[in-house]
C-alpha cells in the first residue's frame, strides 16, 4: 500500500508539472524561455582529487527547463525528445544495433535549443586552423560542426574519409579536419589531418591519430607527436582523449555505454599535459587503476525507455534527425545538464557534432571517429 501511495504521489506531481508547462507555453505563445537556474560547479563540489575535474565547467550558464526523465522521455509537451531505439525501424547496414538508435519523434517540430545554449555564443575559428583544432573550446561557447562521410571510390567502402566542418550562418562551412582509417594496420588506426587532400603522417598537416585496442572497445586520441622510445630525444606525444565502450557479454541489444577520459584542466582553463613514457601513465591505465589525478572522466548520457514509442529516448534539441546506434551525448556525472559533446546522424552519410569546453575540435573528432568504428564485442 505504501508503494502505491508513493506512485500516486509521483503521478500527481508529473500531472502538475505538465499543467504548469502547458500554462507557460500558452502565456509565452510557444516560445521557450530561459529560467533563472544557474549551474555552477561551486554548488556541487567534487571531493578529493576530482576537485579540478570540471573547473567552472557549468559556471554561470543559463539552463532551459526540460523537465525530468519522464517528461523528456515522452516528448508529449516539448516534442524535442529523440527515440534512441526505433523498434519498428528497418535494419540498416550501417546500424548493427538498431535497437539502440537515436532519432527525434516523428511528425513533431524540432527546436534547436540546447540546455545551456541561451547563454552561449556560437564559436568560430580564430587564428590558424592548425592551432584552433588543438586549443580547448572557449568557455561559454558552443561549436556546431558537421561530419560528412565519403564512401565513393575503389576502397572507400571499407576505408571511407570523414570531413569535419564548422557550421556557420546561411549554410556556410569552414573545413577543420579530415580523417581516414589506415590500411594494413593490426588495429583500427585513423589518421587525422588539417588538409583534406594530404592524409599522410609525413605531411605538415598531420594533426593526430585515433588508435584502438584489438577488440575495438578502447580508443586513444593522440596529437601529432611520436611514440615515446628510450632512444628518442624528441618529446613524447600527448594523449588527448581515451574512449572505452562497455562490452556486451549477454548479447542484449540496447544503447551503447561509453566512458570518455580526458586530461584535466587547470584553473586558468589550460589542458594538463599527459605524455606517457610507459603504459602505466596512459589515460586508459590511469582510469583502470582509479588514479583520477589530472584526468576528467565523462560518460554518455543514459537514454530513457519510452513505452509509448517503444524506444529509448534522448533530447538532441533538433540537431539529430535519424536513428543510429552511433548517436550519443557526453556529460559529467556531477553536471548531467551540461552536454560537453553530442553526435548524431541527420542523413545516411552526414552527422552533426557539437562540442563545448573543455574539448577541442581534435578531441571531439577523435571521439566521433571511435563511434564509427565497428565494435563486434559491444553489439
Amino acid at each position: 500500500m505504501a508503494s502505491i501511495s508513493v506512485r500516486d504521489q509521483k503521478i500527481e506531481q508529473q500531472r502538475q508539472i505538465m499543467e504548469q508547462k502547458m500554462k507557460q507555453k500558452r502565456q509565452n505563445s510557444g516560445m521557450v524561455q530561459a529560467n533563472d537556474l544557474r549551474v555552477s560547479s561551486a554548488k556541487r563540489p567534487i571531493s578529493g582529487s576530482r576537485s579540478r575535474e570540471l573547473h567552472e565547467l557549468g559556471n554561470q550558464i543559463e539552463v532551459l527547463t526540460v523537465g525530468d526523465d519522464v517528461g523528456e522521455g515522452s516528448g508529449e509537451e516539448e516534442g524535442e525528445s529523440v527515440p534512441v531505439c526505433s523498434m519498428g525501424r528497418d535494419a540498416s547496414t550501417d546500424d548493427v544495433c538498431t535497437d539502440a538508435a537515436v532519432a527525434p519523434l516523428q511528425n513533431r517540430a524540432q527546436r534547436d535549443v540546447s540546455p545551456s545554449q541561451t547563454a552561449e555564443i556560437e564559436g568560430s575559428v580564430e587564428g590558424s586552423v592548425e592551432t584552433f583544432v588543438i586549443t580547448p573550446a572557449k568557455h561559454g561557447t558552443l561549436y556546431k560542426c558537421r561530419i560528412a562521410r565519403d564512401r565513393k571510390g575503389m576502397d572507400r567502402g571499407l576505408y571511407p574519409t570523414y570531413f569535419l566542418h564548422l557550421e556557420k550562418d546561411y549554410g556556410k562551412k569552414v573545413f577543420l579536419l579530415a580523417g581516414r582509417k589506415r590500411k594494413k594496420s593490426a588495429t583500427s588506426n585513423y589518421l587525422i589531418s588539417t588538409d583534406p587532400t594530404e592524409l599522410t603522417r609525413q605531411a605538415d598537416s598531420f594533426a593526430g591519430k585515433l588508435r584502438s585496442n584489438l577488440l575495438g572497445t578502447a580508443f586513444t586520441v593522440y596529437d601529432n607527436g611520436k611514440a615515446w622510445r628510450k632512444t628518442h630525444r624528441d618529446p613524447p606525444r600527448h594523449e588527448l582523449a581515451a574512449v572505452v565502450y562497455d562490452t556486451n557479454v549477454l548479447g542484449f541489444k540496447g544503447p551503447r555505454k561509453m566512458t570518455v577520459i580526458l586530461p584535466g584542466m587547470t584553473p586558468d582553463r589550460q589542458r594538463v599535459t599527459i605524455a606517457p613514457q610507459d603504459d602505466s601513465e596512459s589515460l586508459l591505465e590511469r582510469w583502470k587503476s582509479q588514479n583520477f589525478d589530472d584526468i576528467v572522466v565523462l560518460h554518455n548520457k543514459t537514454p530513457v525507455w519510452n513505452d509509448e514509442t517503444q524506444s529509448y529516448v534522448l533530447n538532441f534539441h533538433g540537431r539529430v534527425t535519424q536513428a543510429s546506434v552511433k548517436n550519443f551525448q557526453i556529460v559529467h556525472d556531477s553536471e548531467p545538464d551540461y552536454v560537453v559533446m553530442q553526435f548524431g546522424r541527420i542523413s545516411e552519410d552526414v552527422f552533426t557534432m557539437d562540442f563545448r569546453y573543455p574539448l577541442c575540435a581534435l578531441q571531439a573528432f577523435g571521439i566521433a571517429l571511435s563511434s564509427f568504428d565497428s565494435k563486434l564485442a559491444c553489439e
